[in-house]
């Protein structure tokens, strides 16, 4: 029987506690206000004090409880650090976004190792290592969690000049399927991705313009007729921080506009 305080409730995320790596970026802003006026705890991080401290004078002036921690993605160290940081100020940690990423389009006969070890350092590394110590701290709580990874149309699409982001991007789906294999079960942490397709940021603004060549071809492959915004990703993240997606384990969430299925 579905009840009224079933369905009332079940997209209620009001006093979880979010972490949100690259909370600076146009996305995870985004959904640093969503979730904030939604009624949850932020832990802004990201690599630069200056513009967390920022981004955290922001949401407070908006009512909302955040604080920020500090580092690199891919340093070990630096994860531990923001992990140990949330659980001290907001005493545990219930839903973990990985907003943090990079690209540097490149032909590979061009691209040098060190920066394809960035780019796979930046999105999969550091992907990695926020879910191993979110992951054990969530399971020491003993009380589950949500587990949201920022992936991207071209994990399952190839890309000339992307082998680097393509390829990252297709081994953090992979990775939200192998631990909802390891975690939801047993511990009752289910992890999916959301798969954006170009959104607005200050890097893609150029490809705003509805008079160039670049804008009228992507809008062919786009069935929703438009490219993306980042208040488009909030409704979302929402709902995988929220109790209305407890059967969903493993997705790989179409957040693309229709790209895939054009």
């Amino acid at each position: 029987m579905i009840n009224k305080d079933f369905v009332n409730n079940m997209f209620d995320v009001k006093g979880k506690v979010a972490i949100v790596t690259g909370a600076t970026g146009a996305l995870g802003k985004a959904v640093c206000f969503g979730y904030g006026h939604a009624g949850m705890k932020i832990m802004v991080t990201g690599r630069k004090e200056e513009t967390c401290k920022a981004l955290c004078d922001e949401l407070e002036a908006e009512g909302i409880e955040c604080s920020f921690s500090t580092g690199d993605p891919a340093i070990e160290n630096d994860v531990i650090k923001v992990v140990n940081d949330t659980v001290s100020k907001f005493g545990e940690i219930n839903v973990l976004v990985t907003s943090a990423g990079y690209n540097n389009p490149q032909p590979i006969v061009e691209q040098n190792l060190s920066m394809w070890k960035t780019i796979m350092d930046s999105d999969v590394q550091g992907t990695w290592l926020f879910c191993k110590y979110v992951g054990k701290q969530m399971i020491e709580q003993g009380k589950g969690g949500k587990v949201i990874l920022v992936s991207s149309a071209r994990s399952k699409m190839g890309m000339a000049n992307y082998t680097g982001y393509c390829t990252a991007k297709g081994g953090i789906d992979l990775m939200a399927q192998s631990l909802a294999c390891e975690w939801t079960a047993k511990y009752g942490i289910n992890v999916n991705t959301i798969n954006p397709t170009v959104f607005r940021s200050d890097l893609t603004e150029w490809m705003f313009d509805p008079d160039s060549e670049v804008y009228k071809n992507f809008l062919k492959r786009l069935p929703v007729g438009r490219l993306g915004e980042p208040e488009d990703f909030v409704g979302p993240c929402i709902f995988l921080a929220s109790s209305a997606s407890d059967f969903m384990t493993g997705a790989n969430v179409a957040t693309e506009g229709g790209y895939w299925a054009n």
